[in-house]
C-alpha cells in the first residue's frame, strides 16, 4: 500500500489516505454484494419469488450506471475531498433506509440510491487515488481501492451471509452501517486535498470522456462483468441443487471465491501497470476456462472450489486494467470517465443478474453459467480489438491547467 504523493505530504499520510479509501470500498462492495448471500432469506421474509428478489442486484446496477455518472456530472466542479466525504454520509443514510424498509419497493428504492452514491463514490476514490501516486503506479493505486471491493467479497460477503442467516436480512445491513460510520471517520481524518484531475467543466470533459475509443473499452468491460454476474448471482442455487453442498459449506465456496478476488485485484493492478490490453485478454480467456469448467464438472465439489477461485482471481483482476484504460483513454475528461467503468460493468450486471435469472428460472441454474459463457465469447473479439487503441495527444490541453498538480496529475502514460 506504499505510495509517493505528489502534493509533499508526507508516506504515512499517503498511507493512511490509501487506508481509508480501501475500507470505504470495502463498505460499499459489502453493500452491493450482502444481498446475494441473503436472497433466500429476502425471498422468505418478503414473500417474491427469486428472480423477483434477483432484481435488487439489478437496481443496485442500475443505480450504479445510470446514477452514478448524472451525480459526477452535477458535482464536477466540487472539490475531490469534500465530495468523497459527502457521497459516502449519504451511501450510509441510504443503507440505513433500507435496513428499516417494511415492504419489497421500498427495499428496492434504498437500493437504486445507494447504488448511484456507490458509482459517485467509487469513481471520487479513483481519482484521489491517481492523485496520491506517479503516473507509472496508477493501476496499483487503482488496485488499492478496489481491492476494498474484492477483500469485501472474501470478508464481507460470507460474514454478511453469515449474519443474516442467524439474524435476519436487515441485521446484515446493520453491519455495513456501523462499518460504513467507522470508514467516514477515517475518510474525514486521513484524507488529503488533491487537485481535481480533470479539465473544464462538464461539457469539455464529456468531449473526452465520451469518445468512441473510451465507449469501446466500456463496452468490453460491460460484457465481461455482466458475464460473470449472470452466473454469480445465482451461485448459490448452483451449489446446492448441482454440486449438492448446503450451509456453511457454501459460505466456505464463496469464501474461496472472494480471497481470489482480493489476490486477483492486487495482482491486476501490477499487471495494468505493465499492460493492461495484454491483462484484459488473458482474463477474458481465462474466464471462458473457468466457467467452462463449471459447467462441465459443476457435479464435482472440489472442481467446483477450483474453478471458483480461478474466476475470482482473474474476474476482479481484469478490473484495474479496465479502469487504467478508460482513464487514460479520456485524458482531460478523467474526472467524469473515472465513474463511466462502474457504470458499464454494473449495467452488465444488473442486464446478466435479469438474464440469468431469466435462464433459471426456464433452465435451472446450469443455464446461469452458460450465459456467463456466451457474453465472454462475444466479449474476446472485442476485447482484443481495444488492444490497438492508441493514447491521443492531449498535450495541447493539459499546458492549458495553470495548476501544476493537476497536471501532474493528468499526465498518464500511452500504455497499451
Amino acid at each position: 500500500m506504499s505510495t509517493t504523493l505528489r502534493s509533499g505530504l508526507s508516506q504515512a499520510r499517503s498511507n493512511w489516505a490509501m487506508l481509508a479509501l480501501f475500507l470505504g470500498a470495502f463498505v460499499v462492495g459489502t453493500a452491493e454484494l450482502v444481498v446475494v448471500g441473503v436472497l433466500n432469506i429476502i425471498v422468505k421474509d418478503m414473500g417474491v419469488s427469486i428472480s423477483t428478489a434477483g432484481t435488487l442486484v439489478t437496481a443496485y446496477s442500475l443505480g450504479i450506471s445510470i446514477g452514478g455518472p448524472v451525480l459526477a456530472a452535477l458535482t464536477i466542479k466540487f472539490g475531490r475531498r469534500f465530495l468523497l466525504w459527502l457521497s459516502f454520509l449519504a451511501y450510509v443514510l441510504g443503507n440505513v433506509a433500507a435496513a428499516f424498509a417494511v415492504n419489497f419497493g421500498m427495499l428496492v428504492t434504498a437500493r437504486i440510491i445507494t447504488g448511484a452514491l456507490h458509482g459517485l463514490f467509487m469513481g471520487v476514490a479513483f481519482a484521489v487515488a491517481g492523485a496520491l501516486v506517479p503516473p507509472e503506479r496508477m493501476g496499483r493505486a487503482i488496485a488499492v481501492v478496489f481491492g476494498g471491493f474484492a477483500v469485501s467479497t472474501a470478508l464481507g460477503l460470507p460474514l454478511g451471509n453469515l449474519i443474516g442467516q442467524g439474524f435476519g436480512w436487515q441485521a446484515a445491513f446493520g453491519a455495513v452501517i456501523i462499518l460504513g460510520v467507522i470508514a467516514l471517520i477515517a475518510a474525514v481524518a486521513f484524507i488529503p486535498q488533491v487537485p481535481n484531475a480533470g479539465t473544464g467543466g462538464i461539457g469539455a470533459q464529456a468531449k473526452h470522456a465520451l469518445a468512441p475509443r473510451v465507449l469501446a473499452v466500456l463496452a468490453v468491460g460491460f460484457l465481461l462483468l455482466g458475464g460473470q454476474y449472470a452466473a454469480l448471482t445465482y451461485i448459490t442455487p448452483f451449489l446446492e441443487q448441482v454440486t449438492g453442498i448446503s450451509g456453511s459449506l457454501i459460505g466456505a465456496f464463496l469464501l474461496a471465491y472472494g480471497i481470489a478476488n482480493a489476490i486477483g485485484t492486487f495482482g491486476g493492478g501490477w499487471a495494468a501497470d505493465r499492460n493492461p490490453s495484454r491483462t484484459l485478454i488473458i482474463a477474458n480467456i481465462v474466464l471462458i476456462l473457468a466457467l467452462g469448467g463449471l459447467w462441465l464438472m459443476g457435479d464435482a465439489p472440489v472442481m467446483v472450489a477450483i474453478a471458483l477461485f480461478v474466476w475470482g482471481v482473474v474476474g476482479f483482476g481484469l478490473v484495474p486494467s479496465l479502469q487504467h484504460r478508460v482513464v487514460t483513454l479520456a485524458g482531460p475528461g478523467r474526472d467524469l470517465a473515472a465513474t463511466l467503468p462502474q457504470s458499464a460493468v454494473t449495467a452488465g450486471i444488473a442486464i446478466g443478474a435479469l438474464v440469468g435469472g431469466l435462464a433459471v428460472e426456464a433452465y435451472g441454474p446450469p443455464a446461469a453459467v452458460i450465459t456467463g459463457l456466451i457474453a465472454f465469447a462475444i466479449a474476446l473479439p472485442g476485447v482484443w480489438a481495444i488492444s490497438f487503441l492508441k493514447v491521443p495527444d492531449f498535450g495541447e490541453v493539459e499546458s492549458s491547467s495553470t495548476d501544476d498538480d493537476t497536471t501532474a496529475s493528468s499526465s498518464v502514460p500511452a500504455s497499451n
